[in-house]
């Protein structure tokens, strides 16, 4: 039986918050499974998770408006201090990303846009500074109930 169900806001690592659009089933290597289709309020990705595996995946509910605001705050705490080495830095980085807290992908856009502003960043680095704000974002776009654009600049003057 399924924890989420259509119309329900979930957070996927590694892809941001979405809405649960359908529920699908696909014949794939011969297996016949059920997905649910996630649907994002940025862009045109569609994503199929499998119903069955959806909370061992890190499919989660996204943050109460409450939290929402919190992350915010969070993002205005001074930064703490960071290995020099950016090949080790951008794996760290990655890591927080990939668990799928808000918290730690709010942690990554507060360190790369701290270190972008005053050294400046890798082209790895960038990207994921990209990628971090794209995943932070679209949460907040579900939990806030505001516009792309006003998350954006709410992140933009937090950090």
């Amino acid at each position: 039986m399924p924890v989420f169900t259509i119309g329900d806001c979930v957070a996927y690592p590694m892809h941001g918050a979405g809405r649960i659009a359908a529920m699908e089933v696909k014949n794939i290597l011969g297996e016949e499974r059920r997905y649910f289709v996630l649907q994002f309020p940025t862009g045109d990705m569609r994503v199929l998770v499998p119903v069955d595996s959806a909370q061992e995946s890190g499919l989660r509910a996204v943050i109460p408006a409450e939290e929402g605001h919190a992350v915010l705050a969070s993002l205005s705490v001074e930064c703490p201090e960071e290995t020099t080495n950016w090949n080790r830095r951008y794996r760290e980085n990655l890591e927080k990303m990939r668990t799928g807290d808000i918290y730690d992908v709010a942690g990554v856009v507060r360190s790369l846009t701290v270190r972008d502003r005053t050294r400046g960043l890798s082209t790895g680095e960038r990207k994921m500074l990209v990628t971090a704000v794209h995943i932070l974002a679209s949460e907040l776009i579900l939990s806030l109930g505001l516009s792309e654009a006003e998350v954006l600049d709410l992140i933009e003057h937090a950090v």
